[in-house]
């Protein structure tokens, strides 16, 4: 089974989970996504420190399943990580992740330390990992051109 990198990609902060042979998704910490290049040296470092073989990227549609200004910044990012790494990125539905990832961590999410930490980032990124693991990836996968 393929090692997973998980992504919730915002401006301020990019959100990381990885997923081991097993399957297991797991936060790993937020990047802030300010400087690009200090943002793509630290998603190598995670790509090869943890011998990860594909992406999965939440993919940010509207509630009515449009696309909007955050899909297209997401699809300039996809362009960007494919000829960065080489690797296959997959697109997942993440409407909703990071409201479930606030809840999971209870009523200090939105704190502006826990906000500042990145634990709602990471933790939105293990779940768009988990629901896409969840999933027959091959069947289910969001496809754009």
């Amino acid at each position: 089974m393929p090692t997973y990198l998980g992504i919730d990609y915002g401006t301020k902060r990019i959100g990381l989970a990885w997923a081991d042979a097993l399957g297991i998704a797991l936060p790993i910490k937020a990047i802030r996504g300010t400087d690009f290049d200090t943002c793509l040296d630290q998603l190598r470092k995670e790509i090869i420190e943890r011998k990860i073989d594909q992406i999965v990227i939440g993919y940010p549609l509207h509630m009515d399943g449009r696309k909007g200004k955050r899909t297209e910044e997401v699809d300039q990012f996809v362009k960007i990580l494919k000829a960065s790494f080489a690797l296959p990125v997959h697109r997942a539905d993440e409407r909703l992740t990071s409201h479930a990832a606030e809840e999971a961590l209870g009523r200090n999410a939105k704190s502006k330390k826990t906000l500042k930490s990145g634990k709602v980032d990471a933790t939105a990124a293990c779940l768009i990992l988990k629901d896409f693991l969840s999933r027959d990836t091959r069947d289910n996968e969001l496809t754009f051109s």
